[in-house]
């Protein structure tokens, strides 16, 4: 039989924890296990709650928000990283299998093809009888283009020499 101190210092205590757990107060590191035999444990984090699912192995953060309490899984990255690695292993298999199957080149025909530049130009002209080139001569607008790019050209030349004459003779 117990001492009446006793139990009425457990109750206090159990009524403490309830008060605190009710108005969203801080929890010990380790609350009390769920109905299932402790299957979750939890860890106070600045958060919130850190709860790990003994069974599965889950982890979850819980945390305080408008509506009550609410618990998310934390990401696996081991699991992502299984899963990648099968899908990957699953992949060389079926490529090995490929391989070993030997070549299967889809339309492949024994002829060669013949050569041909898509951009060679098509044959020079030839006179009718005298079996020579006619060479296409430039047209005079193009020979304007050119005389024009050739005066422009020459007109910076000189320009340029002039400068070059006025900054040296300055400076001696």
């Amino acid at each position: 039989m117990r001492p009446a101190k006793s139990s009425t210092t457990s109750w206090c205590a159990v009524a403490i924890v309830a008060v605190a757990m009710a108005s969203g107060g801080p929890v010990a590191a380790q609350s009390a296990p769920d109905g299932e035999n402790g299957r979750y444990s939890m860890t106070q984090i600045p958060e919130g709650v850190l709860r790990l699912d003994t069974r599965t192995g889950t982890v979850s953060t819980c945390s305080r928000n408008g509506a009550g309490w609410a618990c998310y899984a934390v990401p696996d990255e081991r699991s992502a990283l299984d899963a990648e690695i099968g899908r990957l292993q699953a992949e060389v298999e079926t490529l090995k299998g490929q391989l070993a199957a030997g070549p299967t080149v889809s339309g492949k025909i024994d002829e060669a093809l013949p050569k041909s530049d898509s951009l060679k130009k098509g044959e020079p002209k030839v006179a009718e009888g005298d079996r020579k080139l006619e060479i296409p001569l430039p047209s005079d607008q193009d020979l304007d283009r050119a005389m024009s790019f050739l005066e422009k050209a020459w007109r910076r030349l000189i320009d340029m020499a002039n400068r070059v004459q006025k900054d040296v003779s300055g400076k001696i």
